[in-house]
């Protein structure tokens, strides 16, 4: 049995290890667990790994190809949950370098999913003495595996009375764990909780403990589902624990280099957030207005672009009137962005934990546009509740809010009524609806179970159980590859069209985010300079999940003569920043487009990855329509003389003589016909064939003519 500060705990499995300090950012062990045979291990971090793969993404990219089989679906036993910050995470030094990444096969696509996530577990995890996690396996019960940096050993151990939702999880660490007051601060905790037992769209949790509160709080992995595989392996919680967190944990090659890039960069937050993005004080809600403004922000299920209720959810709401202690809040040490807020003393208004006052971490813009705006909820305490429920049941915001948003639309179109939603009344805005449903999720009963399947089967189900019109489904399903979509209308934007059904994961606006450049600035006009657009920023911003950075450090502040420069858009003085702190923690040195080859060698594996599944093909990057245009008359005559403009200018056709229906069908033709034209430049941009497979000589470009990868593409070269 083992206890530590509170209730004994049976010991399934134990493993004890040298903890390894880093040195020049990798500590040169893997921690490896299966739940299966309880076996706990060490692997060892090859210089080839860390040459090609680099870490976070890359590393788990590259354990998970060795860990599974060419048909293993994500919740056969051999699938894995790998957990890797990258060299440079953990570093204090430079702002935003506490991220971590997750990757899994997912329960929504089918294929890898990778998604970033703050908090403390990735970069404790490596203090403890190892540059990643890679879980396998079933546990026959619930289960917690505790790595104890401390004292270098690592148990598997039932956890029955451990509960399962993440706000209980979370005080269960500090007041069950810890054994000092001390521990809280360097101790973290991933779980999901009870919505991702019933649903394709769980999250994880990654909990930090925030001094100033003295109370746990937590960021999410909130893509893919990989929550739901976490709970389908019968764990509860991974815990890490560490000696308190050194500045120099990751023994980097060049101190004084990294400090001084840092250095510089703490000033320009300090003197220029506050004109710019104000992310200190309101987070990524600044975006709201923003979006609102320019037709982006999601209403009413993508159909439109902006609303006059969206000042209520805006980010000066959230500063003035929500976000609690007016101080930055950071979710690792050293960032001085430090926008990862909160409201303190929530309380909570309806389902299990009504009555409870609570902290409510964010909310974040992608939560306010899908839960918010894309429902038609305009009620900051309906977006609020929503918030801490998704977090503590383990579920995805994202994915939720635009599910919600997609059978509204269904419920108003008449594919689902009062009996078939077992009484829900899902018309848009009915907040009330909107978090029964998520409660029935969490308790997975009612149609919260058809709900947890997630956009692409429940079209299925529509049309099967229902008799729905299969192409209306199609056309308004804001899913691609089964991902449903993160926040942002996209209509305008055929770049923007590309980064969502060109990623590799599914439309996840982390990978590429160029609606500013093609729609507003008109940076990118013809389809090579948005292939070239589809190329660089996919790339770069990979780059960020391979090393352990926080994407916002590096375009949410700028500095201020950047517009005056050759590329404004890719931030030229940020990307030396981080030219300069990889190859002074590394000891490696490297130039910019190294940066951008470390990326593509990763990214065209993760290609490859998903053909070996069964996926990856030019039919697997389709997107829904209404991400192209207007599906409706309603939505054609809500921008009636754009399109029309359009119809006259582009197509060449005269709107006069046209019905509305035959005015929607003319531009459907066209802007699918553009979206299959920028596939091909795209492809052709990255070295793959117009069926979208990576040639065998872009493979070997890229150091990745391994025979095993080869063997993946060549029936597909030949076909």
């Amino acid at each position: 049995m083992a206890e530590n500060g509170g209730t004994p705990r049976r010991v399934l499995s134990e493993f004890s290890y040298e903890p390894a300090a880093a040195q020049k950012g990798y500590t040169g062990q893997t921690l490896y667990v299966n739940l299966t045979d309880g076996t706990v291990a060490s692997k060892e971090v090859t210089e080839e790994m860390k040459e090609k793969f680099i870490g976070g993404r890359g590393f788990g990219l590259w354990y998970l190809w060795h860990g599974v089989e060419d048909d293993t679906k994500w919740d056969d036993p051999e699938n894995e949950i790998v957990i890797s910050s990258g060299p440079c995470g953990g570093i204090t030094q430079y702002p935003g370098s506490g991220k971590s990444l997750v990757v899994s096969i997912s329960p929504l696509t089918n294929v890898v999913i990778d998604s970033n996530v703050g908090g403390h577990f990735g970069p404790l995890l490596k203090a403890a003495g190892f540059d990643a996690m890679e879980v396998q396996g079933k546990a026959d019960e619930d289960v917690i595996v505790y790595i104890d940096g401390t004292t270098g050993k690592i148990t598997i151990e039932a956890a029955p009375d451990v509960p399962v939702d993440t706000h209980k999880i979370g005080h269960w660490l500090i007041e069950d764990m810890a054994e000092t007051e001390e521990d809280r601060y360097y101790m973290s905790a991933v779980s999901a909780g009870s919505g991702a037992d019933h649903s394709r769209f769980g999250c994880l949790n990654f909990s930090f403990y925030d001094r100033r509160r003295e109370e746990p709080r937590f960021k999410q992995a909130g893509r893919g589902g990989i929550g739901t595989v976490f709970r389908d392996k019968g764990i509860k919680a991974l815990v890490v624990k560490t000696d308190p967190i050194r500045g120099d944990m990751n023994h980097p090659a060049e101190p004084a280099r990294i400090s001084r890039v840092g250095a510089k960069m703490h000033k320009e937050i300090h003197d220029y957030d506050d004109e710019q993005c104000r992310m200190r004080k309101r987070g990524t809600t600044y975006l709201v207005q923003i979006m609102n403004d320019y037709d982006l922000l999601p209403t009413h299920n993508f159909r439109y672009g902006s609303h006059e209720d969206a000042p209520k959810i805006n980010g000066d709401v959230w500063e003035h009137e929500w976000f609690t202690q007016g101080i930055p809040d950071g979710c690792w040490y050293g960032c001085t962005m430090a926008c990862s807020h909160a409201v303190d003393g929530y309380e909570l208004r309806t389902g299990p934990y009504k009555g409870e006052c609570v902290i409510v971490d964010g909310p974040e813009y992608e939560t306010l546009g899908g839960c918010g705006s894309n429902c038609g909820i305009f009620e900051p305490w309906a977006v609020l509740e929503i918030n801490f429920y998704c977090d503590t049941y383990g579920l995805d915001t994202i994915s939720f809010g635009t599910g919600t948003a997609f059978v509204m639309e269904c419920y108003e179109a008449g594919i689902l009524d009062k009996e078939k939603t077992g009484g829900l009344e899902l018309n848009f805005g009915n907040a009330e609806a909107a978090l029964e449903l998520l409660h029935q999720v969490g308790r997975g009963e009612g149609f919260g179970l058809i709900f947890g399947e997630g956009i692409h089967r429940m079209k299925d189900i529509f049309v099967e159980k229902f008799g729905a019109d299969r192409q209306f489904l199609e056309d308004i399903g804001m899913e691609a590859k089964g991902l449903e979509y993160s926040e942002y209308v996209t209509k305008e934007s055929l770049a923007q069209q590309g980064g969502y059904g060109l990623s590799n994961k599914g439309p996840q606006h982390d990978e590429a985010w160029l609606i500013f450049m093609d729609q507003v600035n008109n940076q990118i006009p013809t389809f090579e300079d948005k292939a070239e657009a589809l190329h660089y920023f996919p790339m770069w911003r990979t780059w960020f999940g391979l090393c352990g950075f926080c994407k916002v450090l590096w375009n949410d502040i700028t500095p201020p003569d950047n517009a005056l420069t050759d590329e404004p858009a890719k931030i030229p003085e940020h990307v030396q920043n981080y030219v300069d702190v990889f190859s002074g923690v590394t000891g490696r040195d490297v130039s910019k487009e190294d940066l951008i080859a470390q990326s593509e060698r990763v990214y065209q594996f993760q290609r490859v990855f998903n053909i070996r599944l069964g996926y990856g093909l030019r039919d697997h990057d389709a997107v829904p329509y209404r991400s192209q245009g207007p599906v409706t008359v309603e939505e054609y005559e809500s921008r009636a003389e754009r399109y029309d403009k359009q119809l006259k200018e582009d197509v060449g056709v005269d709107p006069e003589a046209m019905s509305v229906e035959e005015k929607v069908a003319a531009l459907r033709e066209y802007r699918e016909d553009q979206y299959e034209k920028l596939i091909d430049a795209v492809y052709k941009r990255r070295g793959w064939t117009m069926n979208g497979v990576p040639k065998r000589e872009t493979l070997e470009a890229v150091g990745l003519d391994y025979p095993d990868v080869l063997a993946v593409v060549e029936p597909h070269l030949d076909a």
